[in-house]
C-alpha cells in the first residue's frame, strides 16, 4: 500500500506526514500555490511557497484538476484551511494526470441538473456532499446490522432470481434461466417465512429486489436496496414494529452521533424521535387527512404519496417524524385477514417517515387452510406457490416483518430532493448506464 494517511488523520503540529488523493482546487496567487487536496475523509490545504521550496513550487505549476497526487510534509496549524490544518511540503508526486477539461464542475457550488450529474457519475461522486451521503449510507447500515447483530438475528442471503413474484402487484423483470422462464426477485418474503417455519426464529437481509413498473417519481427506483426482517413467535403485528421501532431508532441515533461531518457537509439536523413512534389505524389516518387537510386518496384502500406527505407534516408539527399507519383493506394472501372480533382489516402496516413510506410489514398468515383460502379467493394460482405452502405445511408459529427501503431511508435523512441521489448507480426505466 501507498504510504499515507487520511486527511482527518493530520493534526497541526505533528511529525511530518504523507497524504494522497484528487485536487480538488487550485489557486495560483503569484509567488504561493494553494493545493486543496481530497480524500474520502474530507478536504485539505498545502501551501506551496517559490522562496521556500523552489523545486517543488516548480513541479506543481502543471498540476491539474482531480490529477492524484501525493504530498509528504509538515503539519501546521491555519485558521484559514480546511480543518484548520494545512501542510507544508517536503516531498510532492502526481501519480496520475486527469483529462481536462472536466465535463463536470465539482470544486464549486454550481447547479446541475440531476441527469447531468449522473450522466458524469464517475466525477459527482467524487464532490464532498456526494461522499457525505455515501459515507452516511455506510454508517447507517453498519448501525442497523450492528442492532439486529446484537439482538441475536441471522444475517441469511435469499436468492436473487426466481420463479414466480412474491407481490402481484407489481411488475416482474423477466430473464430466461438456462431453458426456463424467470423473474428477479421483487422481495424474499416467501424466503423468509420458509425460515420461520424451519426454525431460524429471526433474520435480517440486506439484500436487492427489483420492480419493472414504468414510473417517473422523485421515490421510486427499479433496482432497490432493501433490509428485510421476520420474526417467530410474535403475539401480534405490534411486535414487529416494536422491532422496527427500535431498530431505526438506535441506527439515526448512531448517525448522529457518528456521522456529524457527513451531516454537517449536507446540512441537515438530524432528529431522533425518542419518544414512541405513534401507531394510527388506516381509517385513524383517512380522517385526519379529511379533518385537517380535506384531502382524500383516490384509492379509497390505499394512501397517495401527498397523503403520506400531509400525515407526515401533521406528525412532525407534534414532534414525530416516524409513525405507523396500520390495518389496511385488501392485503396480499399472506398478510392475517378475517380474524375473528379483530378490529382491524389486517395486520399489515407502513412507517412513514418524514412524510414518506419508508417500509410495509405485518404480521403473516401461518394457518396454512385460511392462507391457501385467501389464495384461491384473490385468485392466487396456489400452484405456483407450492413450495411456499409446503414449507409452511409442517407447523409453522406465528410470525411477521418488514421490508425496508435503504434508499428511502437515505434519502430522507439525507434530505435529498430525489432517490436516485442516495443510489451509487440508480436504475429506472430510461437508465441502464454508468
Amino acid at each position: 500500500m501507498i504510504e499515507r494517511i487520511h486527511t482527518s488523520d493530520v493534526e497541526p503540529d505533528a511529525d511530518e506526514v504523507a497524504i494522497a488523493g484528487h485536487v480538488h482546487e487550485i489557486r495560483d496567487l503569484g509567488g504561493l500555490v494553494f493545493l486543496i487536496v481530497r480524500d474520502r475523509e474530507g478536504l485539505i490545504q498545502v501551501v506551496f511557497k517559490e522562496e521556500r521550496e523552489p523545486e517543488l513550487f516548480e513541479a506543481v505549476q502543471d498540476v491539474g484538476a482531480e490529477d492524484v497526487v501525493r504530498v509528504v510534509g509538515e503539519p501546521l496549524e491555519s485558521d484559514q484551511a480546511p480543518g484548520g490544518v494545512e501542510i507544508a511540503p517536503t516531498e510532492y508526486e502526481v501519480i496520475d494526470e486527469a483529462d481536462s477539461p472536466l465535463p463536470l464542475e465539482i470544486s464549486k457550488d454550481i447547479e446541475v441538473d440531476l441527469s447531468t450529474r449522473l450522466d458524469n457519475r464517475a466525477l459527482d461522486l467524487r464532490k464532498p456532499e456526494t461522499l457525505a451521503v455515501f459515507s452516511l449510507r455506510s454508517k447507517l447500515l453498519t448501525a442497523m446490522e450492528e442492532w439486529f447483530d446484537d439482538e441475536g438475528f441471522v444475517d441469511i442471503k435469499t436468492p436473487l432470481i426466481s420463479k414466480g413474484g412474491a407481490e402481484g402487484g407489481a411488475e416482474l423483470f423477466p430473464i430466461l434461466y438456462y431453458n426456463k422462464d424467470a423473474f428477479l426477485s421483487q422481495s424474499p418474503q416467501l424466503y423468509k417465512q420458509m425460515l420461520m417455519a424451519s426454525g431460524y426464529e429471526a433474520v435480517y437481509e440486506t439484500g436487492t429486489a427489483f420492480r419493472a413498473e414504468d414510473f417517473a417519481t422523485s421515490r421510486h427506483v427499479s433496482e432497490i436496496a432493501m433490509f428485510d426482517v421476520e420474526l417467530a413467535y410474535v403475539e401480534d403485528h405490534h411486535d414487529v414494529m416494536d422491532v422496527q421501532e427500535e431498530s431505526l431508532r438506535y441506527a439515526l441515533r448512531e448517525a448522529a452521533e457518528g456521522a456529524e461531518r457527513e451531516l454537517d457537509l449536507l446540512d441537515v439536523d438530524l432528529e431522533v424521535p425518542e419518544e414512541d413512534f405513534p401507531r394510527i389505524t388506516f381509517d385513524e389516518a383517512l380522517d385526519v387527512l379529511e379533518r385537517e387537510f380535506g384531502h382524500f386518496p383516490d384509492d379509497p384502500t390505499d394512501l397517495d404519496t401527498k397523503g403520506e406527505k400531509l400525515l407526515g407534516e401533521h406528525f412532525e408539527e407534534q414532534g414525530h417524524p416516524a409513525f405507523f399507519v396500520v390495518g389496511y383493506p385488501d392485503e396480499k394472501f399472506y398478510y392475517m385477514q378475517d380474524v375473528p372480533d379483530d378490529e382491524i382489516a389486517s395486520r399489515k402496516f407502513d412507517l412513514i417517515y418524514r412524510g414518506q413510506e419508508l417500509s410495509s410489514g405485518g404480521q403473516r398468515e401461518h394457518d396454512v387452510e385460511r392462507m391457501v383460502e385467501v389464495m384461491e379467493e384473490e385468485g392466487v394460482e396456489t400452484a405456483n406457490f407450492e413450495f411456499y405452502i409446503e414449507a409452511l405445511s409442517y407447523g409453522t408459529p406465528p410470525h411477521g416483518g418488514y421490508g425496508l427501503g435503504i434508499d428511502r431511508l437515505v434519502q430522507k435523512v439525507a434530505d435529498l430532493d430525489n432517490i436516485k441521489e442516495a443510489i451509487m448507480f440508480p436504475r429506472d426505466p430510461n437508465r441502464l448506464e454508468p
